[in-house]
């Protein structure tokens, strides 16, 4: 069997788990419970806490009622700490988890209050100790959960271990009797919640003599709710610790208990007690036994006598319990509502704006007159028998009836006892006369002290009302009334003539009062003139004199000692407002008569001066000073000045900046915190590397594209698109690291530079700016049909007329709208066809550049833009368009590119798709197989150099890379006999321009292996069926492969 530490252990481990995480509430107290059951002591039981030192150091009672009482207020504070951890291990925490104010009322009354409270707190964390509480430090991100959910179960274990042995439920509470003796002790009231203990002084029982006690043994448990009174006992030495009536015969070693028979078996019933030890007592003594009283209770309400088996009354059918009947003259409670009000006097409910009572005319604040019993006037002896004076409301009956007539209250008339006799009346008794003499007032005392009440009340609040109307308060106005003592004195005259010399007279009383102590202070201590100096005390001013006077009720020297109580009041309110200096708290309260925010504002005003001048000057307002020696002061003018969220926030950011290694600026950091509060998130945004010149640079210092995730500092950012505006295409302003976005996808085009131009006009420099504009309405005016570059000076513009002869505005020459050729007066009235047939046939220039101009004058145009490039095509047939930075195919036009539109393309890189009349593959072509595919269709050729053309050397114009930039230049290379005076390369350009102008397809001369590779670029089955020869084979493919049309791109009709 495990032993009591491994069980605790396990319950620890179990209970811990379902703290710390995610689960109910049930488990949890589950889990509380069985640790808090384990047999073991408070010093074995508990790890983290000193549970043992906060169980002695916060019971000091005389006796168990007392201690009791303090371990209550003990496990309240647990409760508190309580709800601290479970705060720190629950996932989703409150705002403010960080810190603990010791300002919290809650705080205040219930942890601070005990010894060991914020040893609790430091062991969950709050170990950085700070002006105005505790809180974590700067570097924890987040609580330790496991740590604190150790230390949550054991508050929560040693709680409820309080609240079973304050209740009594406690199945070993031995283990607090050692530490705390006074449990043990009795108090006059009782022993347990269960039972009453009776000292033997308050056993009256114990005093009578043994004859007249019945000695038979009690077979039932004696009740609680019978009275001591009932009980019979006859003298014994020890009694029962629980009931205190039966002899002992048990003593449990285990609980310290010495027990009776009865309540040792109802003890000892409990499981948690079953296996105590007892050790019988045997006792010579004689025993206590019911009275006969035992048998029935008497009902305190009615006196009626019921059998012990009743609970209620037989007669009123009260509880047994209930106490006795209230006495008719308990005076009725006043109204709940503050509108109205009750007459002590007549107990009449007035309204709440009246002074007077309606019936009796009593002020509202007087008090019931006394009971004053009426006798009989020798005048008036025949009307005793119909006249009574009702002790109540006071009103004077003159009817017979029991009733009164003001108050609906009974007649009370109390049998005169002759030891006490009825009280004098307190008017001088007279001789009765036969005839009442001359001036003989014969009128009733009573009704007289009634009618005198009445003038003084009215005359009270005719005063009131007076002094009001001229300023002068109620209270004055009875102060005054009391201390002047004469009526034929106008309240409000002693105010104005008396007043101010007794409140002279109270300031010069309380002075010297302060100066009393200030000197024997002096005498005693030796000290010197500056201590002196410092204890001079304030005097006070008239409006406090005035305060206290009136709280005094007149009396001099109780309103000295009021106004002293009442300054160092005031004193200490403002010392915990941060005003230390004692003399000038005290001379603002004197300039303030007294009154606290008074003398706060004057004490303030010094404080802003500053501020006022540093507002209505013109001068710039200071930086923020972060190496200030007053934290707080930082965090006010950051608080201020950039409106951070909370005073956390401003802590982080004087922490960020005063980091030794810190390189970035008040601002940058201030951004970064209104972001997030979490440290290692700002850190990484305060800490960007530029993937360019690799400097690190803070966030907002960082730029980037919406087309990509890069970012680049603001300087790498400016450069690059500075040297692309001026040096390069539109096409070419992308981001830096990445090349994107595709500007050739004319969807993304238009809301990319939209979004850059948003970036640059704050970035360029005003020129660069406006030639970046300059580029993007030119890319925007090549998408419409009608514009057109100029051939002489490569200036574009819309061209809306019908005529071919096109003027630039620009360079003022002329160019065909169509053909885009140097306008000549020979084209007048012909085709741009018939013009080039003329000028072949008639131009010597031209006939003397032979095919070189030919290739000249159908050179490249780009699909995209139209603008002409007077090129040959030569080797590589990959062209970049300079003007809009379009790459095609000079061959068959179509697009070279990266991302590939067609579905069954596996080719990655740059490349385009060729049909299969391109230059592209025919260029690899022998000239004389090219010939002979000319020949099939019958079309004519040249393979003689043009009279008066140039030989020996290809004139032909090209693009070279000579250099950093393109360059247009002569081929220059070798030319060859029967070529017609071009290098073999342009030969061959000049022979496929024929074939593509007539639509020849290449197929026709096909070999079987030219044709499977063909049909497989366009994905036709090449598969040769079974028994299929390869004549049929062929003559199937070659069939299929003319279904294939040519390339739809390429130039025909030249």
């Amino acid at each position: 069997m495990a032993s009591l530490s491994d069980q605790l252990e396990e319950v620890r481990v179990n209970a811990e788990g379902s703290l710390s995480s995610p689960g109910s509430a049930q488990e949890t107290r589950a889990g509380v419970a069985a640790m808090a059951n384990v047999p073991l002591p408070p010093s074995s039981k508990y790890r983290y806490i000193a549970a043992e030192s906060m169980l002695t150091e916060n019971s000091g009672g005389n006796n168990r009622n007392e201690s009791l009482s303090l371990l209550q207020k003990l496990s309240t504070a647990l409760n508190i700490l309580e709800k601290y951890g479970s705060n720190l291990t629950n996932p989703n925490r409150p705002k403010y988890w960080r810190t603990v104010k010791y300002n919290n009322p809650v705080f205040r009354t219930t942890v601070d209050s005990i010894q060991g409270g914020r040893a609790v707190l430091n062991l969950y964390g709050y170990t950085n100790q700070q002006h105005d509480g505790l809180s974590f430090p700067d570097d924890v991100v987040q609580p330790d959960v496991e740590k604190v959910a150790s230390v949550t179960l054991e508050i929560m274990c040693l709680r409820m271990e309080l609240d079973m042995l304050i209740k009594g439920t406690h199945s070993h509470p031995e283990f607090f009797e050692r530490l705390i003796p006074s449990l043990t002790v009795q108090d006059d009231e009782g022993i347990s919640t269960d039972a009453v203990a009776i000292s033997p002084s308050e056993r009256p029982w114990e005093k009578q003599t043994p004859s007249s006690v019945s000695h038979s043994q009690p077979t039932s448990l004696f009740s609680p709710a019978l009275a001591l009174s009932s009980l019979v006992p006859s003298t014994q030495t020890e009694n029962c610790t629980i009931c205190g009536i039966f002899p002992v015969s048990a003593h449990c070693p285990t609980c310290t208990q010495r027990l009776c028979t009865e309540c040792d078996r109802l003890y000892h019933s409990h499981s948690g007690r079953s296996t105590h030890i007892r050790i019988p007592v045997t006792s010579s003594k004689a025993t206590k036994r019911h009275s006969s009283s035992l048998s029935a209770w008497q009902c305190k309400y009615c006196t009626t006598v019921n059998t012990l088996q009743q609970v209620l009354c037989e007669t009123c059918e009260r509880p047994r319990l209930s106490s006795s009947a209230p006495s008719l003259q308990e005076e009725p409670s006043q109204p709940s509502t503050i509108s109205e009000w009750q007459c002590k006097s007549c107990t009449v409910v007035n309204a709440g704006s009246s002074i007077l009572c309606e019936v009796c005319d009593r002020p509202r604040l007087a008090t019931r007159p006394p009971v004053a019993l009426s006798r009989p006037t020798p005048s008036a002896t025949g009307l005793m028998d119909s006249q009574w004076i009702c002790q109540f409301c006071t009103y004077v009956n003159h009817t017979p009836s029991t009733l009164c007539e003001m108050c609906c209250l009974s007649k009370s008339e109390p049998a005169l006892s002759p030891s006490k006799p009825l009280p004098f009346s307190p008017v001088k008794d007279e001789t009765p006369l036969s005839v009442a003499p001359k001036g003989m007032s014969t009128e009733d005392p009573d009704l007289k002290r009634q009618r005198l009440m009445k003038e003084e009340g009215l005359k009270l609040i005719q005063l009131i009302r007076e002094g009001e109307k001229k300023g002068v308060s109620p209270e004055e106005v009875y102060t005054s009334m009391y201390v002047s003592g004469n009526s034929n004195v106008m309240p409000y005259d002693w105010l104005k003539a008396e007043l101010p010399h007794v409140l002279d007279e109270i300031c010069v009383m309380a002075a010297s009062c302060q100066q009393e102590p200030n000197a024997q202070s002096n005498s005693s201590g030796g000290n010197d003139g500056q201590d002196g100096e410092k204890s001079n005390a304030v005097p006070l001013s008239r409006a406090e004199a005035k305060r206290a006077w009136l709280a005094a009720g007149g009396d001099n020297e109780k309103a000295v000692r009021q106004a002293l109580r009442d300054r160092r009041v005031k004193v200490k309110e403002l010392a915990s407002l941060g005003f230390n200096d004692v003399t000038r708290c005290e001379e603002a309260l004197r300039q303030s008569g007294g009154d606290v925010r008074g003398a706060l504002v004057l004490l303030q005003r010094p404080l802003l001066e500053p501020f006022h001048q540093r507002m209505w000057s013109d001068e710039p307002e200071p930086p923020i000073d972060i190496n200030h020696p007053d934290k707080q002061h930082v965090c006010r003018r950051l608080l201020a000045v950039f409106e951070l969220p909370s005073w956390g926030r401003c802590e982080l950011v004087l922490s960020l900046l005063r980091d030794p290694t810190a390189t970035y600026t008040l601002e940058d950091v201030v951004q970064a915190v209104r972001e997030s509060p979490d440290r290692d998130f700002i850190r990484r945004v305060l800490n960007k590397e530029c993937p360019i010149c690799l400097s690190v640079f803070p966030h907002s210092k960082m730029q980037s594209l919406t087309s990509c995730q890069c970012s680049v500092c603001c300087g790498c950012f400016k450069q690059h698109f500075t040297i692309a505006v001026r040096d390069k295409h539109i096409r070419d302003m992308v981001c830096p690291v990445c090349t994107e976005p595709d500007i050739n996808d004319p969807e993304h085009l238009n809301s990319y530079f939209s979004t850059l131009d948003i970036q640059l006009r704050d970035c360029l420099e005003p020129d660069v700016y406006d030639l970046f504009h300059k580029k993007l309405t030119e890319q925007a005016l090549i998408k419409d049909p009608k514009f057109l570059w100029c051939s002489h000076c490569s200036y574009g513009f819309i061209y809306d007329g019908d005529q071919l002869k096109v003027t630039c505005m620009q360079c003022r020459k002329s160019f065909c709208a169509q053909c885009k050729k140097p306008w000549e007066p020979q084209h007048v009235g012909l085709s741009c066809e018939q013009f080039q047939l003329w000028k072949r046939e008639n131009d010597p220039e031209y006939q003397k550049q032979g095919l070189a101009g030919y290739l000249r004058d159908n050179g490249i145009t780009c699909p995209n833009c139209r603008f002409q490039y007077a090129l040959a095509r030569g080797g590589c047939m990959h062209f970049s368009c300079s003007q809009c930075r379009y790459q095609f195919c000079s061959g068959c036009n179509n697009p070279f590119h990266t991302k590939c539109a067609v579905n069954q393309c596996t080719v990655t890189g740059l490349h385009a798709h060729h049909p299969r009349d391109c230059l592209f593959y025919l260029r690899d072509w022998e000239p004389a197989r090219l010939q002979a595919l000319l020949k099939k269709k019958a079309v004519n050729y040249n393979t003689e150099t043009e009279t008066g053309a140039q030989t020996g050397v290809c004139g032909v114009i090209e693009q070279k890379d000579e250099g950093p930039r393109p360059t247009d230049s002569p081929c220059g290379a070798q030319t060859q006999p029967g070529q017609a005076g071009l290098c073999e390369k342009h030969y061959r350009e000049y022979l496929v321009s024929l074939i593509n102008g007539h639509s020849i397809d290449p197929a026709l001369l096909y070999i079987l292996d030219e044709l499977i590779v063909a049909c497989r670029r366009y994905h036709v089955d090449v598969t040769q069926g079974e028994g299929e020869d390869e004549r049929t084979y062929f003559a199937r493919l070659k069939k299929l492969m003319d279904d294939v049309p040519l390339g739809d791109k390429v130039l025909r009709k030249k």
